[in-house]
């Protein structure tokens, strides 16, 4: 951060002599203005502007009142760093890595503004990533159950017990492994196809409404045996409901390919 000082006069020379001009010295660039002196040490208006649009931000009004409030802040907060540097805290080196880190972090965020800025986000970009997820989700939300296990073996056990008469929901919350759902027996709530394994999903579908897999299905998770328990139409958020999220989506997606290219191009050992 610049250390700022307090706007001063500057002189004009007058002159000239003899019919020529004689050389005048450079104006010196405007000094911002400060908010306070402590200790000789000028506290920079700018800082208050940023400290105001901070509160702002968090619903605070940009009045007198507030400024004030921050002015006393950047004052309690410049007194303290002095009393800092003049213990030595500024050397230690938790201290002076915590800084680095800032800083690091500080640049980081301007970058990927700028960065950003630069690289807008397009209506035609959110409109295809729209219809590409739409088309995903395709028209049905399914309701179901699962039990997962470690062995198939286990798998074809929990089958034999739900054709013997038993119930889906006490076998799973005895038996599943999955942490998520064992305590709702199974209950795994309503989602789309798209939101699971593909073998799960596609076994799911397959089945009629209170029907369960008689056949174990294999997904890098263990082995399930799932139960439909509903079907229904979805009901597909509009795209005005949904551009900010899929803008966030894509920017991200984005940084993600902005940093393979950086790492590509860099040397690291």
């Amino acid at each position: 951060m610049n250390t700022w000082i307090i706007a001063a006069a500057f002189l004009a020379i007058p002159a000239l002599a003899l019919g020529q001009e004689l050389p005048t010295k450079k104006k010196a660039p405007a000094r911002p203005a400060a908010v306070a002196t402590v200790n000789g040490v000028a506290v920079p208006e700018s800082r208050m502007n940023l400290m105001v649009q901070r509160q702002a931000q968090r619903g605070m009004p940009d009045n007198e009142q507030t400024r004030a409030m921050v002015r006393e802040e950047l004052i309690n907060r410049e007194l303290i760093a002095q009393e800092a540097q003049r213990a030595g805290i500024g050397k230690r080196p938790e201290v002076q890595t915590q800084v680095d880190l800032a800083r690091q972090e500080i640049l980081v965020n301007a970058y990927i503004g700028d960065w950003a800025r630069k690289n807008p986000i397009t209506d035609a970009e959110v409109q295809k990533e729209y219809e590409r997820v739409k088309s995903q989700a395709g028209d049905k939300e399914y309701k179901a159950r699962h039990i997962l296990l470690e062995t198939e073996e286990q798998a074809n056990g929990m089958i034999a017990e739900l054709k013997k008469g038993g119930k889906f929901d006490e076998l799973a919350s005895k038996n599943s492994k999955d942490p998520g759902s064992a305590p709702r027996g199974g209950d795994l709530d309503w989602n789309t196809p798209g939101t699971f394994d593909p073998q799960f999903s596609s076994a799911m579908v397959k089945l009629e409404k209170g029907k369960y897999t008689e056949q174990p299905v294999r997904t890098r998770f263990g082995f399930h045996v799932i139960q439909l328990d509903d079907v229904r139409a979805i009901k597909f958020p509009a795209l005005n409901e949904v551009r900010p999220r899929i803008q966030q989506t894509l920017v991200q997606g984005k940084l993600e390919e902005l940093v393979k290219s950086l790492r590509a191009k860099a040397k690291i050992q």
